[in-house]
């Protein structure tokens, strides 16, 4: 029998409704019946995503009971995450694929129905806000910079320059558009393709710089297995890092802990202490710590 009757109960609002945010996070595992489902307040879109197949019949009711708590909602779509592709349905109203939403101060683009992620990723909004207050003046390497989240908060808290890199220049262009949507002067950003594994005498002619932020994906075939790779990128931090930077080191693989980061630094950049960890919105409540892991490194 399906829990989607009672999933209702449990969705959290902030009172800001201009505002992106999870409305329902499944995946936590901390909602019985319900690891399979996450609800997303994408204004002026409801995203539902499923990781495993529901009854028509339970979507539609989900859906009208969505609508009540979110009156000002134009389009409620269903994401198959469970299908290789993860095509979308549209469930109500309008069918709203390409749209800008707001997180704090900054607004990023929204794209629905052509590729798997939408563009950005919620559960790291806490990461973004610590990255604006501690961009001032800072030389910024963002490293799997997808579509530059990361870089529009560092260049939103006044950092002085800042260099994405990722494999994709479809998300690089997107994270352009990330920056003009902000009316960010892109003189102080560079956006370059590269396999970062290959890349490190670059990234030493291109540094030093004072805060690295690397938020790799778990696994891509070809290119990233986060767990063998990650380590690359620590042993060579003093050769593209300046003295006394700072590390935000991101790890989004579920069966990975927070002490892989821990051991691994210990091992080869010993120089680096933990200062910070940065804990996800409280909406995304984790049942067996298999959630995302973001801990902040400095030089004392």
């Amino acid at each position: 029998m399906s829990a989607l009757p009672q999933l209702c109960q449990y969705i959290q609002t902030t009172e800001n409704l201009l505002q992106a945010q999870r409305l329902f996070h499944g995946r936590g595992h901390a909602f019985s019946g319900l690891h399979h489902i996450t609800i997303d307040w994408l204004p002026p879109v409801i995203l539902i995503t499923l990781f495993t197949p529901e009854p028509a019949s339970e979507i539609n009711d989900l859906t009208d009971k969505l609508l009540t708590l979110l009156p000002s909602c134009k389009s409620v779509q269903l994401q198959h995450r469970y299908e290789l592709h993860g095509s979308i349905d549209l469930i109500y109203g309008d069918s709203i694929q390409q749209f800008s939403i707001q997180e704090g101060d900054l607004h990023f683009h929204i794209r629905l129905g052509q590729s798997r992620n939408i563009g950005l990723f919620l559960d790291i909004k806490n990461g973004r806000q610590w990255v604006q207050a501690h961009s001032k003046n800072k030389r910024v390497l963002n490293l799997f910079a997808y579509t530059c989240g990361f870089s529009v908060a560092a260049l939103a808290g006044k950092a002085q320059s800042i260099l994405n890199v990722d494999m994709s220049s479809t998300a690089l262009s997107i994270g352009r558009d990330n920056h003009r949507l902000n009316q960010h002067n892109l003189k102080q950003v560079s956006f370059e393709k590269l396999n970062i594994f290959k890349s490190f005498s670059r990234l030493k002619k291109r540094g030093p710089f004072d805060l690295l932020i690397c938020d790799p994906p778990t696994f891509q075939k070809g290119s990233v297995d986060i767990a063998k790779d990650y380590p690359k990128i620590l042993r060579r931090l003093n050769e593209f890092m300046a003295p006394n930077s700072t590390l935000v080191l991101c790890l989004n693989a579920p069966e990975i802990g927070r002490d892989f980061l821990i051991e691994h630094m210990a091992k080869y950049a010993p120089q680096y202490t933990l200062s910070e960890e940065i804990h996800p919105p409280k909406i995304f409540v984790e049942a067996e710590n298999k959630g995302l892991k973001v801990l902040c490194f400095t030089i004392p």
